[in-house]
C-alpha cells in the first residue's frame, strides 16, 4: 500500500472518531444547552455538519453498491443491530423510568437509532437513484417538498431520511481526488474562516432559531406555524450552510496517523452504546451540579472519558455479540485460561 493511500485510510478513520466523539459532546450539551448561551452556540454549531460529514463519509463508502449482495449484506450490519438495540432501549427504558409496561415499536427509532434506519433506507434508495440523470437535483428537491408533509414525525425516521439523503448520494458521487483538493493547505485557510464566520453568526445572529433545522425532524408547519410557504427556501439555505460547514470542516482534518486513529473504526459500537450511559446520566444531578457551579468543561471531559471507554477492546468484546453478531471475542475473554501443571516436589 502506497505512503498516499495510507493517509488517506488515515484521514477517514481520523474524521469518523473525531465526528462521533462531537455526536457525543453533542448529546452531552443537549439538556442544558438553553441555560448558557455560548453552550447553545456550540451546539448549533456542532449540529451544522457533524451528522451530515458522518453521513457524508458513509455515503462515500457505498462503491461497491452493484455488488451481489450489497443490499443483503447492509440489512445484516445495520437492520439487524437496529432491531436488537430498538428491543434493548425498550427494556432499557423500561427499567430506568420505572414504566408500566414495556412499549416495543419498531416503526419509531429511539433517540440515536434513527440513524440506523435511515442507513438502510439510504442504501436502497441509493440503488434507484444512481440510475437516474441529475440525481443529486432531484434529492434535493424531495428533501425540500418533503417539509411540506405534516405528521411525517419520526415514523420510521421518513422525514430525517429524505433530508439527509442528498449529502448520503454526495457522499456516493464523490471520488478520493474530490476530498484532496479540499485538503490543500489554500482550501484550509477558506474552511477556517468559513467555520468561524458561522460560528459568529450563530452566537450574535441566530442563536436560537436553527435547531430544528439542523435535526431536521419536523415538518415546516411545526416550526414556522401555518405561514410555512418559504420553509423550502430555508430548507434550501441550509443544505447551503450544511454542505460548506462540512466540507470546511473535513478539510480541517488530520491525515496523518493520531493516537485515536485505529478507533475511527469503532465509531458503530460508540454510537450505538453511548446512549446507554447518557440515558442514565440523565436520571442524576449530574448536568443540574454542572450548571450550579457553571463547570461546563466538565462536559468536554465526560464526552472524552465516555468515547475513549466505549472505544475500549473489552467493551468491543463484550458489545460484538449483539452489534455484529460475532460471539468468538467474547468466547475467547470469558473462557478460562488453563492452570499450568505444578511441579512435584523433590
Amino acid at each position: 500500500m502506497s505512503t498516499a493511500a495510507k493517509e488517506r485510510d488515515y484521514y477517514f478513520d481520523n474524521a469518523k472518531f473525531i465526528l462521533i466523539f462531537l455526536v457525543v459532546f453533542g448529546h452531552f450539551i443537549s439538556p442544558i444547552k438553553g441555560q448558557n448561551e455560548w453552550l447553545y452556540t456550540i451546539y448549533n454549531f456542532i449540529y451544522t455538519f457533524h451528522m451530515p460529514a458522518f453521513i457524508l463519509i458513509g455515503g462515500f463508502f457505498t462503491k461497491g453498491v452493484w455488488r451481489d449482495g450489497y443490499l443483503p449484506k447492509i440489512f445484516k450490519k445495520v437492520l439487524i443491530p437496529y432491531l436488537v438495540f430498538q428491543l434493548v432501549y425498550s427494556l432499557f427504558y423500561y427499567d430506568l423510568y420505572g414504566k408500566s409496561e414495556v412499549k416495543l415499536d419498531f416503526f419509531s427509532p429511539h433517540w440515536t437509532l434513527w440513524f440506523l434506519l435511515s442507513l438502510v433506507f439510504w442504501n436502497i434508495l441509493l440503488k434507484l437513484f444512481v440510475k437516474i440523470k441529475y440525481p443529486l437535483v432531484l434529492a434535493i428537491g424531495i428533501g425540500v417538498a418533503v417539509g411540506y408533509i405534516q405528521d411525517i414525525g419520526t415514523f420510521l425516521s421518513l422525514l430525517r431520511t429524505f433530508v439527509f439523503f442528498p449529502v448520503f448520494l454526495l457522499g456516493h458521487l464523490l471520488e478520493k481526488r474530490d476530498f484532496k483538493k479540499i485538503l490543500k493547505p489554500s482550501a484550509k485557510a477558506a474552511a477556517a474562516s468559513f467555520l468561524i464566520v458561522l460560528f459568529i453568526t450563530y452566537h450574535f445572529i441566530f442563536p436560537n432559531g436553527t435547531k430544528e433545522w439542523l435535526l431536521a425532524s419536523s415538518s415546516y408547519s411545526e416550526i414556522l406555524g401555518y405561514n410555512n410557504w418559504y420553509g423550502g427556501l430555508i430548507r434550501l439555505a441550509m443544505y447551503a450552510i450544511m454542505f460548506a460547514a462540512t466540507f470546511s470542516f473535513l478539510a480541517l482534518l488530520p491525515r496523518r496517523k493520531m493516537f485515536f486513529t485505529e478507533f475511527g473504526e469503532r465509531t458503530l459500537y460508540i454510537y450505538l452504546l453511548h446512549g446507554f450511559v447518557l440515558k442514565y446520566l440523565f436520571t442524576t444531578e449530574l448536568f443540574a451540579k454542572i450548571e450550579e457551579n457553571g463547570a461546563y468543561f466538565m462536559l468536554l471531559f465526560l464526552a472524552v472519558i465516555v468515547t475513549l471507554f466505549l472505544a475500549s477492546k473489552p467493551v468491543i468484546a463484550l458489545a460484538q455479540p449483539f452489534i455484529e453478531l460475532r460471539w468468538s471475542k467474547l468466547k475467547r475473554m470469558l473462557k478460562p485460561k488453563p492452570s499450568r501443571p505444578q511441579e512435584s516436589e523433590s
